[in-house]
């Protein structure tokens, strides 16, 4: 599960933010100012910090320059309509991305979703050396290509298996169906829905006991397809 550290004097947005990053199943903590934040990753991991810039006691940059001497843990700054040298100043200092206040909860969680991608493959986290992956009943092995579901080998298209992939290694995030495509079929999603449904329903009738009532690989309406946790 990806840990997130939320910092922001603002207890609303603080709150907001948790409401948002839960609901897609990421674990939260929160800190209220800069000091509290740097205090935090010296004692916990983290996957990504949640930066505002204007806070008490120390300020987003101030407490960004002292995370950097402890981790390279991804920060998206959060930042006002007025802040526009703070942006390029953050970023000079080792931001990773900003967005600006007020935000879409969809323009937040793609940014976030973006950040623990690429640190995951950059090794922050994740280990690439890794070949298998277990999630509940279901094992892959991603050097053999291969997949057993309760200790029973299932036979999966090379299309299958990286769909399964992608989804175990990301417990409880959601892949729109575009997304999906993108990045198995590294290719412009034009009718993505259709092919990623079809994939999906393929998947569910090897890997599920009851395909029609998925235990594992669920569909969240509106927005696409996750592993459940």
């Amino acid at each position: 599960m990806y840990k997130i550290l939320i910092c922001d004097d603002e207890k609303d947005i603080v709150s907001a933010l948790k409401i948002y990053l839960t609901k897609e199943g990421y674990q939260t903590k929160e800190a209220y100012n800069g000091e509290e934040a740097v205090e935090a990753v010296k004692n916990e991991d983290f996957h990504l910090v949640l930066m505002d810039i204007m806070m008490p006691v120390k300020d987003g940059m101030q407490a960004m320059a002292d995370i950097r001497k402890l981790s390279n843990v991804p920060v998206i700054l959060l930042t006002a309509k007025s802040e526009d040298n703070d942006k390029l100043t953050g970023l000079d200092a080792g931001a990773d991305d900003y967005i600006t206040k007020p935000f879409l909860p969809a323009e937040l969680l793609a940014r976030v979703r973006s950040q623990l991608r690429r640190y995951t493959k950059l090794g922050g986290f994740s280990s690439e050396k890794e070949t298998k992956y277990v999630h509940g009943n279901i094992v892959i092995d991603t050097e053999e290509k291969s997949a057993s579901v309760d200790g029973e080998r299932v036979s999966l298209t090379p299309t299958e298996f990286e769909i399964l992939k992608l989804l175990i290694q990301n417990p409880g995030v959601i892949f729109s169906p575009k997304e999906i495509y993108r990045r198995i079929w590294k290719d412009d999603p034009y009718g993505a829905e259709g092919t990623v449904a079809v994939h999906i329903r393929h998947l569910r009738e090897k890997i599920e006991i009851v395909p029609a009532e998925p235990r594992y690989l669920k569909a969240v309406w509106g927005q696409g397809y996750k592993i459940e946790k």
